[in-house]
């Protein structure tokens, strides 16, 4: 592996996947639409990737040894990008998420039902199964809904027939950074129980997966180098439910939390699932990738978000 483009790459953890390959030597070259520039010694192209033509003239007659794709949300998108890099690189990653695994976003017979087994392992999700995609029932849940059903899809565009090697990385929940960590969801916690405000929970909320921001950096980085295809699950060890997590918050911020009870169906703070989904990180770790502890990592991500 020599040369690598980054679609997206821009921030947090794509930011730490591009210096760490520039680190190693690697030539690496980020494609965007321009809103930032790459850090120094990085490579820029500027294109819509929605725009077949233009993305084709803004790559020239330029291959790659390895594309790694974090900003591919539907299957429009996959579709494009298969077109375009056939025969223009050796192996094509695709950043997923364990929202394509959520049981109540799955289309079809069954919809709701928990996959088995629990922790999800690649095999849970049978992509054929989930498609075409069908309306989900409840509009509270819709954006979740085309979320997770657009990354199901946008992964199967690129497994039917494929026309390079091809990998989906299907990232656990991503925290660490303080403020480069953009959604908020562990300043959510962290501000909410300084305040002694109560967190919105359901009764017996499931367990959850995690992964270090730079941990499932460097996973990718791992896997653009490596020889297997496929689903792989991105999960540090050790699961944890929303009422473990605001224990530690709490603890780390020298506090009590409050919890206040979830209706059915109603809206609850991000990380309280009613549904089981954690993921199993066996294959990862059978092909040699060494995961970090959620224990090991958490409280000093909790510190940077309450210092943000």
């Amino acid at each position: 592996m020599n040369t690598i483009l980054v679609i997206g790459g821009s921030r947090y953890f794509g930011k730490s996947l591009v210096t760490k390959a520039r680190d190693a030597g690697h030539e690496v070259t980020v494609l965007n639409r321009g809103s930032s520039a790459p850090p120094a010694g990085v490579g820029h192209l500027v294109a819509d990737r929605d725009d077949e033509a233009g993305l084709r003239a803004a790559l020239g007659p330029r291959g790659f040894d390895a594309v790694i794709d974090q900003v591919c949300y539907t299957p429009r998108q996959a579709a494009v990008a298969r077109r375009v890099f056939a025969g223009r690189t050796g192996r094509y990653l695709m950043t997923s998420t364990m929202e394509v695994y959520d049981p109540a976003t799955l289309p079809g017979p069954g919809q709701g039902s928990v996959p088995v087994p629990v922790p999800v392992t690649e095999d849970s999700l049978d992509l054929a199964r989930t498609l075409p995609a069908a309306r989900h029932p409840d509009h509270a849940q819709a954006h979740a809904y085309a979320y997770a059903e657009q990354k199901r899809q946008a992964e199967a565009v690129f497994l039917r027939e494929p026309a390079f090697p091809f990998v989906s990385v299907r990232t656990a929940h991503v925290l660490g950074g303080g403020r480069e960590e953009f959604t908020g969801r562990l300043a959510h916690y962290v501000e909410r129980i300084a305040a002694g405000t109560p967190v919105d929970v359901h009764e017996a909320p499931y367990a959850t997966s995690f992964i270090h921001h730079r941990e499932i950096a460097d996973l990718l980085y791992w896997a653009a180098g490596q020889e297997f295809t496929g689903p792989v699950n991105a999960a540090s060890h050790g699961a944890l439910d929303v009422t473990g997590l605001c224990e530690l918050v709490a603890r780390r911020l020298g506090r009590r939390p409050r919890y206040r009870l979830i209706e059915q169906g109603a809206a609850a703070s991000p990380f309280s699932f009613d549904r089981a989904y954690a993921m199993d990180n066996g294959r990862a770790a059978a092909l040699g990738f060494r995961f970090g502890r959620v224990a090991d990592w958490l409280p000093q991500a909790i510190d940077e978000a309450a210092e943000a």
